[in-house]
This record gives C-alpha cells, sequence and structure tokens, in this order.
C-alpha cells in the first residue's frame, strides 16, 4: 500500500463559530481514524490549510469529502505525493488556531507574518505545517 501526503488551503464559506469549528474536528478526527488517515488542520478564522495522510485511497477519499463540502471554497491542491512514512502520525486530526505564536513562523516561510497559504508554494506549506507541529501545542 502506497502512503501519501495531500496538503491543500481554502477559504471557509460563511464565519465559523468556535463550536462549529470544534464539530468538524471531532468529526474529522473520528472519520480519519476509521480511515487511518493522520494529519494537522490550521485555521484562522477564513482559511483552512490542512495536511493529509494515508494510503492513496483513504486520502483521495477524504479529499473527495473536502470538495463536496459546502463549508469550503476556492480549495486548492498544494502538494500531492508519495511518502515513506508519516509525519503527523501522532493525530487523526491535529489543530492549530492562528495565534500570536504563528506570526514568526508564518514570516519563515512566506513573505509575511499573515497566514495566507495561498501565497506559499506546496514546499513552504508543508514545512510550515511541521515547523507549526513542532512548536505550537496541537489540539
Amino acid at each position: 500500500m502506497h502512503l501519501v501526503r495531500l496538503v491543500y488551503t481554502s477559504r471557509v464559506t460563511e464565519q465559523l463559530n468556535p463550536d462549529e469549528i470544534k464539530s468538524i474536528i471531532v468529526s474529522a478526527r473520528s472519520k480519519n481514524t476509521l480511515n487511518n488517515v493522520t494529519g494537522l488542520l490550521c485555521f484562522n478564522r477564513k482559511i483552512f490549510l490542512q495536511c493529509l495522510e494515508g494510503s492513496r485511497e483513504a486520502v483521495n477519499e477524504t479529499y473527495h469529502r473536502i470538495l463536496n463540502d459546502k463549508r469550503h471554497s476556492d480549495i486548492l491542491l498544494l502538494s500531492y505525493v508519495e511518502i515513506i512514512m508519516r509525519e503527523f502520525d501522532v493525530w487523526s486530526m491535529g489543530y492549530i488556531p492562528e495565534s500570536k505564536l504563528t506570526s514568526p513562523i508564518n514570516l519563515k516561510y512566506s513573505g509575511t507574518p499573515e497566514f495566507d497559504p495561498y501565497k506559499m508554494s506546496g514546499e513552504s506549506t508543508h514545512s510550515l505545517l511541521l515547523a507549526l507541529r513542532d512548536i505550537i501545542p496541537v489540539i
């Protein structure tokens, strides 16, 4: 079975309150656990950045659900690669909200301290996610 890593970004179609975000994370964790998908989600109330890892079939099915989810718009696939091991294997879906702690990390991997994956390469967004994983507490 081939493992793959998919990184995408999308804009939220309407403002989500904290309970809705929590519901998204709980649902993703449940579905991902069943499908052996791991990953990390970053969100700043406007933009999602997410990494999904797992078998090609499971990651593709998960991404297809996201593509059809009305809460997402302007979905942009940033990276899709075969991998030899998972880098976010401890979470069925880790979550990092934007905070003052993320600004210097954003600046390291993009042109500004603002979180905007649309202005970043796939490689930069992957590196940003790894840095966030290692520095910021994951919920």
